[in-house]
């Protein structure tokens, strides 16, 4: 399985911590014992066999019913031991992982909670070939296969620049968007397409002349130099000092909300891991952040 998802045997080598010749002998065993060939070895990158496609795909079974063995196991002790993988959105990740991670790490030692940024769809992608448990990430359309367990609500605010006509305003209705230059995240970031859909922007096609794969960050010190509007989660808010929120404006009622849960598979075995970890993430964050305000408007 390592071969076959890194396609180079020194780095399935690595990734199972065995020697690249180990790793060779033990596969041609295992070939040697079926009597077919899964991998060609003559093409680079490394590809399978067709016969090889299908060994690879109840391989990939076994594993994951091995797995699920052990999990039932750990799940019928309480127990918090083992390795808990969690994809995190890249627009969450830097302003949530913080909150709780140091403190849930210091509260249980025995937790082993690996945490990797990625999209969407990667996580949703990861899930099902069994390289995360579980994953952080805003509720959008096409998760209804997947458990989804609400952690908090989360509004959008405009980072407007002293220089922009906007900055005068007490608050940012959509219609005042039109014809700024608005700093947006890449296409495939539900941030932006949240954004986009609720305030009907079309495409900032301005700002992704000049600034193509963008992040918040950058985003914001553009803005703070004197350029355009862009847009921020409320969570950033605690980690702004006085000048920098002096160029935060609130939308106009109702405001923009996104909703952020933690996704699993619905036959998820390990819950007493899980709602650690989500009751840590729960106290984390401001408790008016824990509901959807009469004010507020989710976005999915």
């Amino acid at each position: 399985m390592a071969v076959y998802r890194f396609r180079h045997f020194a780095k399935a080598a690595d990734y199972c911590e065995v020697t690249q010749p180990t790793l060779s002998s033990m596969i041609q065993k295992l070939e040697d014992e079926l009597g077919v060939k899964i991998f060609d070895r003559r093409q680079q990158p490394i590809q399978p066999t067709q016969v090889g496609k299908q060994v690879i795909e109840q391989a990939w079974k076994v594993l994951l019913r091995a797995e699920r063995l052990k999990k039932t196991v750990e799940e019928e002790k309480k127990s918090l031991q083992g390795t808990f993988n969690i994809g995190v959105l890249p627009t969450i990740a830097p302003y949530l992982i913080p909150n709780f991670f140091p403190q849930l790490m210091n509260d249980y030692p025995e937790m082993d909670v690996r945490i990797t940024e990625m999209k969407t769809q990667d996580m949703k992608r990861a899930m099902r070939h069994g390289d995360i448990d579980a994953g952080i990430l805003a509720r959008v359309e096409g998760l209804e296969d997947m458990e989804c367990h609400t952690l908090y609500y989360e509004q959008f605010y405009a980072y407007v620049s002293k220089d922009a006509p906007l900055y005068e305003n007490s608050s940012i209705k959509t219609t005042d968007l039109k014809g700024e230059m608005l700093w947006l995240l890449d296409e495939g970031h539900c941030f932006r397409n949240q954004l986009v859909k609720f305030c009907q922007l079309k495409a900032a096609t301005r700002s992704k002349r000049a600034y193509n794969l963008g992040s918040i960050e950058t985003f914001m010190r553009i803005v703070e130099n004197g350029k355009g509007v862009t847009f921020i989660p409320e969570l950033i808010l605690r980690q702004l000092n006085e000048q920098q929120k002096q160029l935060v404006k609130p939308f106009a009622l109702p405001v923009p909300t996104r909703e952020i849960v933690m996704m699993t598979e619905k036959n998820f075995i390990r819950t007493t891991l899980l709602n650690t970890v989500m009751e840590s993430i729960r106290l984390s964050v401001p408790k008016e952040m824990q509901k959807l305000r009469q004010t507020q408007q989710r976005v999915v």
